[in-house]
This record gives C-alpha cells, sequence and structure tokens, in this order.
C-alpha cells in the first residue's frame, strides 16, 4: 500500500462523509437491511479508482463500521458484523484494480460491488438462513435477497462513476 498522505487521508475523510450522507438518501429498502440509494458506494468506488486498492480497502471498511454504527442494527453476531459491514464495505476497494482508462473503472465498479454481494450472500446464508421461506434454499433465498438491492445499486453506480470518472480524474493528488 502507497504511504497514506495528509492529502490522502483528508479525500478519505470527505468520501467516507459523503457516503454516509448519500445512504440516508433510500430509494428503496429491505425489511432486513440493504438499501437502493442515491449512489452511496460511488464516492468508496471513486476513491479506490484514485488511490487504489490498499487505500480502497480501507476506505471502505471505515465505511463499513460508520454504517454499523450509525444504521439500523439487524444483528450484533459477529458473523454478521463483519460480512454485511466491514468485509462487505471494504470489498468496494476492488475498484482501484482496474483504473487506467473508463472501461477499467467500470470493470472496478462492477468487481467492487460484486465483493460485496458475495460478502452479504454469505452472511444471508449463514446467519440469515432462517428467514427463508419454508423448503426455499438458504443460497437461492440471499441471492434474490441481496441482488434485490445491490443489482439496482450497481447501476446506479454505474452511471455516476461514468459521468464523474472524467471530472475526477482530473483532480491533482
Amino acid at each position: 500500500m502507497k504511504k497514506l498522505s495528509t492529502k490522502m487521508l483528508v479525500e478519505a475523510g470527505i468520501m467516507i462523509a459523503l457516503a454516509q450522507i448519500l445512504s440516508y438518501v433510500k430509494i428503496f429498502e429491505a425489511p432486513y437491511g440493504g438499501s437502493v440509494t442515491a449512489g452511496s458506494m460511488v464516492p468508496i468506488l471513486l476513491f479506490a479508482i484514485r488511490w487504489g486498492v490498499g487505500p480502497g480497502l480501507l476506505a471502505g471498511t471505515v465505511y463499513g463500521l460508520l454504517q454499523f454504527i450509525l444504521g439500523p442494527k439487524y444483528s450484533f453476531h459477529i458473523l454478521s458484523i463483519l460480512l454485511d459491514y466491514l468485509v462487505a464495505f471494504g470489498l468496494l476497494g476492488l475498484a482501484g484494480l482496474f483504473r487506467k482508462d473508463l472501461k477499467g473503472v467500470y470493470a472496478g465498479t462492477f468487481l467492487g460491488v460484486f465483493g460485496r454481494f458475495v460478502s452479504s450472500v454469505l452472511s444471508g446464508v449463514i446467519i440469515w438462513a432462517s428467514y427463508a421461506p419454508e423448503g426455499m434454499n438458504p443460497w437461492i433465498y440471499s441471492i434474490i435477497y441481496n441482488g434485490a438491492y445491490l443489482l439496482p445499486e450497481l447501476g446506479i453506480s454505474f452511471i455516476l462513476v461514468g459521468i464523474l470518472y472524467k471530472a475526477f480524474k482530473s483532480i491533482p493528488k
């Protein structure tokens, strides 16, 4: 990981705060957690694209911790806290893997959101399986439940990252 400069840390703080604010603008909220927002993952994705995977993972994890502390609590199970918050949001930092051009930025955005999806699906199977309708495979339930809000959130992220990438890229480090 690159040396954490003051500028990088300040930018991380601003992007984490912006992500938190955007998370309160909810288009749809699922009954047991998860929502479609006004692009709340975009600041973390853009930060990762700008500064790389390591700083992106760190910023995403801090954002996940903030989401847990300030958001509604559906579980205090340690695996839920790890998989639904720290790991899930931390994995948004994977967006920094592909950042050389717009095509790569879209690939990175997909990878980051997909990482969050995988972590949330695992949590759904491990922690939330009892909420699946009787006779329904917990994997299928978790994929459908988490996909219902993360797929639209991915679409919103693609649109906003595509619009903001060029302007964001021109800001000197």
